[in-house]
This record gives structure tokens, C-alpha cells and sequence, in this order.
């Protein structure tokens, strides 16, 4: 299945776009196209960063199952106060 993936702050400036189309296998989680996404773009955040999914504008667990036509933007961790 292909999904559009919407990158947000410092993760679209490294990847250099805004949306990215990301193939995974049908029944994939969000963990799978994590895993996807860093193999595209290597340089998006070191392995020890978590990065935060929302699917259909809800904060998503690695392990929530995607589905064609899922809204799914990738959030970069935010510091400050």
C-alpha cells in the first residue's frame, strides 16, 4: 500500500519535501513505516529518536495497523517551555 506521509519542522528540512509517498505491505504499523521512512532518508533523526506519528490526526502507537488513504504526518520532538 502507498501512503502519503506529511513531514513537519526539521524532518521536511531534511528530507527536502514536504510529502513523501512511502510504500509498505498491506497490514503494516506505524512501526513499519517508521522503519521505512529512516531507510529513504537516513539523515531524518538518529535511531535513538523516537519519532511521533499522528494517523488521522491522532497521536498513533508503533504498533496501530495503517490502512489506504490513512492521514499520516510525521512530528518532530519539541523542546522548550
Amino acid at each position: 500500500m502507498e501512503l502519503n506521509v506529511r513531514l513537519f519542522a526539521i524532518y521536511r528540512e531534511r528530507a527536502g519535501q514536504t510529502i513523501t509517498s512511502v510504500v509498505v505491505p498491506d497490514g503494516a504499523t506505524v512501526d513499519n513505516l517508521t522503519d521505512e521512512v529512516r531507510r529513504q532518508f537516513p539523515n531524518l533523526a538518529p535511531p535513538e529518536v523516537n519519532i511521533v506519528v499522528a494517523v488521522n490526526a491522532d497521536y498513533a502507537a508503533p504498533n496501530v495497523i495503517l490502512h489506504p488513504g490513512d492521514d499520516v504526518c510525521l512530528i518532530p520532538p519539541v523542546s522548550g517551555g
